[in-house]
């Protein structure tokens, strides 16, 4: 059953009163695992147990939480071959590529660099 979608245009949301349209995407988009679950579903349908095991550090339950955001939101749906973007959503993530290409670039300076600091290495293609 889908819930009432909290983060909706014209309606207050975290860190805004104002319900402006912009607002309610980036408190949508800024919860905790929901780009990854985009991300995931970039590349076509996904069955729920797939999508689980692809953020494995996600719990099931925030999964189903938030598919159902989403899917609330027009962004995802879901048939007998699993969850999958919608016309928005995809639309949304064509909007996400050129922030992936500039992640990888970001990425590929820093190690080569060393800007950055000393931390974990990371693999830019990721």
């Amino acid at each position: 059953m889908k819930r009432a979608l909290r983060a909706r245009p014209g309606r207050a949301v975290r860190g805004s009163r104002t319900g402006r349209p912009i607002m309610a995407l980036f408190d949508l988009l800024g919860r905790r695992w929901t780009l990854r679950v985009l991300w995931e579903l970039r590349e076509g349908p996904v069955k729920f147990r797939d999508l689980a095991q692809r953020a494995d550090a996600m719990s099931q339950s925030v999964l189903s939480r938030r598919l159902n955001e989403l899917e609330t939101a027009c962004f995802v749906t879901s048939d007998e071959d699993g969850w999958r973007l919608s016309d928005d959503g995809s639309a949304l993530l064509q909007l996400l590529l050129p922030l992936s290409r500039f992640a990888t670039r970001w990425a590929e300076r820093i190690v080569a660099t060393g800007c950055g600091g000393r931390g974990k290495e990371v693999n830019p293609r990721s």
